[in-house]
């Protein structure tokens, strides 16, 4: 039997900010499974350059496809790279926010998003919309999703129904990036991601689109992703 890979954090507050990540995706579902990529960074083994890098996914079920909200964090020591999914639940327990340790959880068999991830490099930048443009329209659209969610009778109110409500609204192009879907401004905002006054920075690298802010990024393939969720309105 192995020995369980145990990853030391560089940065203090980031197993908290860790943890606050995957409460957030367990809070869409309790049974969510996250991918997770441990790799070295470059520069590693310079004086007071971090060893490597933490990279964690998570789907959110924000209409029929969804969204990739993804939290990074430097790592002071890696021994050897890990790329794995896990139980989101385990590896929130796995978090020692004293310690500024996670230690990986057991592999699981993973659900079909976590095989097709962003790439790491190619990303070239589109724009950067205000935050405080953004801001406003995602949360008209976070009404009018409740409104007409609440306003289809209860015997019609299904899965489907709410699916294609929410792929109606988050499907629509964020006014102040127009290239990106407003799933992208939702799935960040419900992440904690987006804030009023954040900087914020959108690109693109072939299918896939990322909407970055300094607390994580959400990314958005712009042909048609796997899998299927249902349309949430964001949980405070």
């Amino acid at each position: 039997m192995s020995t369980p890979v145990r990853l030391i954090l560089a940065d203090a507050g980031e197993a908290a900010d860790l943890a606050a990540f995957l409460e957030r995706l367990l809070r869409f579902d309790r049974a969510a499974a996250v991918r997770l990529q441990a790799v070295r960074s470059a520069g590693s083994g310079q004086p007071g350059a971090a060893s490597g890098v933490l990279a964690v996914f998570g789907r959110l079920p924000l209409g029929s496809s969804g969204a990739l909200a993804i939290r990074t964090a430097r790592l002071a020591e890696l021994g050897e790279p890990a790329d794995l999914t896990v139980s989101a639940g385990q590896l929130l327990e796995s978090v020692d926010e004293q310690a500024d340790t996670v230690l990986l959880p057991a592999a699981v068999t993973g659900p079909a998003w976590a095989g097709l991830l962003p790439p790491r490099t190619g990303w070239q930048l589109l724009a950067e919309p205000p935050a405080l443009q953004v801001f406003p329209e995602l949360m008209a659209a976070v009404r009018e999703f409740k409104e007409r969610s609440e306003a289809v009778p209860e015997h019609h109110r299904t899965r489907t129904v709410l699916d294609g409500l929410a792929d109606e609204i988050w499907s629509r192009p964020l006014t102040a990036a127009p290239e990106l879907p407003l799933r992208a401004a939702h799935a960040a905002y419900v992440m904690g991601f987006l804030r009023p006054a954040v900087p914020l920075t959108v690109h693109r690298a072939g299918a896939w689109l990322r909407l970055s802010a300094p607390a994580g990024s959400v990314a958005v393939r712009t042909a048609a992703a796997p899998g299927a969720g249902l349309g949430l309105s964001p949980l405070r």
